[in-house]
């Protein structure tokens, strides 16, 4: 224990807590967590961090492990939507904190619409300094965006960014939407902007996830925002928990 943190140990102590419940451990090296989390004393291990440190933990460990591994979130333009709307959840989404899981990494946008839509989007994306890696057909709707990797390790499809880079996709209609969404989502975040009633049903019963809004900002699923209090970790794999753990999820 480092014992050289205090603050968790005084809030322990003013909440009139045993001070041991909460410990710093004083290591950060590969070697050293693949042993902490193989110990039979262990229960849970829950990693926050990179994919890289998520999928180290979960190979590793002998104990269960709540983990997700990517937050690529999507956001659907539906056509007819309201377009103050979509650029609100675009910009929300994108723009707000980027390097957080829950952050918008690709828009889709109904092609029956995507002349009204998508340029004032853009516009305000490229604005606050975010490159737009596009599709044949949003290139051709917005000449600043860069023609999206479709293939290949460096595929813009399926990619987590973290940063002020948005992936967007032109595509058929809501059903051309959720395919996008079933090839290439992690199974985090993917929301749906929308006045269509049978949409919005429709975007909520047959997209997996670990969270489906509907007009509403990827960045909505997070314990706090959903009152579970303060989040422990959000999972997406289905047992026994899924989406965002606070204290009554965890026990």
């Amino acid at each position: 224990m480092n014992r050289g943190r205090n603050k968790p140990r005084t809030g322990l102590t003013d909440a009139a807590l045993p001070v041991d419940a909460v410990q710093n451990v004083p290591f950060r090296d590969r070697d050293a967590i693949r042993a902490l989390v193989q110990l039979p004393e262990v229960d849970l291990a829950i990693p926050r961090g990179g994919e890289a440190l998520i999928r180290f933990v979960t190979e590793n460990a002998r104990v269960p492990v709540v983990q997700h591994y990517k937050g690529v979130c999507h956001l659907f333009v539906d056509a007819g939507a309201d377009a103050a709307l979509a650029l609100k959840l675009v910009v929300d989404g994108k723009l707000a904190r980027p390097g957080v899981c829950n952050a918008l990494e690709c828009l889709l946008v109904d092609a029956a619409d995507a002349a009204r839509i998508l340029p004032p989007i853009a516009a305000t994306l490229v604005a606050n300094g975010c490159d737009i890696r596009g599709c044949e057909r949003t290139c051709a709707l917005v000449p600043e965006a860069r023609r999206a990797q479709e293939s290949g390790d460096d595929c813009d499809w399926g990619r987590e960014y973290l940063d002020r880079i948005l992936a967007v996709r032109v595509v058929d209609g809501i059903t051309g939407a959720m395919n996008h969404v079933a090839t290439y989502g992690s199974a985090h975040t993917e929301a749906i902007c929308t006045s269509n009633e049978s949409h919005k049903a429709l975007w909520r019963s047959g997209v997996d996830a670990a969270c489906v809004v509907v007009n509403a900002s990827t960045r909505f699923h997070d314990g706090g925002e959903l009152g579970l209090g303060a989040e422990i970790g959000i999972a997406t794999s289905r047992l026994h928990w899924r989406g965002p753990m606070g204290l009554e999820a965890l026990t």
